[in-house]
């Protein structure tokens, strides 16, 4: 894919840490319960933590109890869907439109209306109120 933001590896790296590396750039995970915005519910915009891209209102977050934040739906065009079949599952992985930065995952079992609930690592985004 080709995307608006364009950086090398060690540049991702340097300016991500290795922790948010790790997941943008490697699609890891975080451990459920533990990120910075699972339980967070200020109004504002949440942002890929690697380009800055607006992602998320917060009016569409909700608490999946879970352990990693959830939204119903996103900002449109900016987030990019793929099939994903690691880890013996198949699912829809979710991606930032502008980077390519890993965010997580979509699923079809939200409660709301839309029911859908994005899965986020709360390292591959960021808020701003």
């Amino acid at each position: 894919m080709s995307y608006k933001v364009h950086k090398t590896e060690e540049e991702w790296k340097t300016e991500l840490g290795l922790e948010k590396y790790k997941i943008l750039r490697q699609k890891g995970t975080e451990f459920p319960n533990t990120g910075e915005y699972n339980l967070h519910f200020k109004k504002g915009t949440y942002c890929c933590a690697g380009c800055g891209e607006a992602l998320f209102e917060s009016s569409t977050k909700f608490n999946a109890h879970c352990g990693w934040p959830s939204f119903d739906k996103s900002i449109p065009g900016k987030v990019e869907y793929h099939k994903d079949t690691t880890h013996g599952m198949i699912r829809t992985e979710i991606l930032c439109a502008s980077c390519g930065g890993h965010l997580g995952h979509v699923f079809d079992d939200g409660p709301t209306e839309t029911g859908i609930r994005y899965c986020v690592n709360s390292l591959s985004i960021d808020f701003k109120e």
